[in-house]
């Protein structure tokens, strides 16, 4: 089978801080790919369950992240009790950057590759103001906006691996 024909899904959290302890996650966004056909899901708040994330990866064969071993697969089986390594065959792009000499977050490497961002002044601490921002005043400009954070962090995830694993 190519790589082509596999169903790929790409993900991407955003949490309120950086210990699952503590700490929740407020956004799942996942970037579904099979040939042409694409499709995107927005886990949001309480929406966010383990047979939600499964139910959304379904049929999925390969599930990429940026620093998703470090961080969000981690903090997704903290916080949901599901460990998505043993469901999907997970694939890290931070370190096929690394091999190519590109370091740092995943901004940074967008940067120095030309991919482009409709929100370039966003980030975490960002994603996290807005967060707050909807739940204490049910702000949905903020939420919206975190939401077309997300889904730029996971969209460009497919661009960066076209990038990084052409051929």
């Amino acid at each position: 089978m190519s790589m082509s024909s596999c169903a790929e899904a790409y993900l991407d959290i955003e949490t309120t801080g950086l210990s699952p302890s503590g700490c929740e996650i407020t956004v799942i966004g996942i970037h579904l790919c099979r040939r042409e056909d694409t499709d995107f899901v927005h886990l949001v708040g309480k929406d966010i369950t383990a047979d939600s994330v499964l139910d959304a990866l379904k049929g999925s064969e390969v599930l990429y992240t940026y620093n998703g071993s470090r961080f969000d697969l981690p903090f997704i089986h903290t916080a949901l009790g599901v460990n998505l390594e043993e469901h999907f065959n997970h694939h890290d792009l931070m370190y096929d950057c690394w091999r190519n000499g590109l370091y740092g977050g995943l901004k940074g490497v967008e940067r120095r590759l030309g991919i482009a961002r409709k929100l370039p002044d966003m980030n975490g601490w960002e994603a996290v103001k807005l967060w707050w921002k909807y739940v204490e005043s049910f702000d949905l400009d903020a939420l919206n906006k975190l939401l077309e954070y997300n889904k730029e962090d996971v969209v460009n995830l497919k661009t960066l691996k076209d990038m990084l694993l052409r051929g």
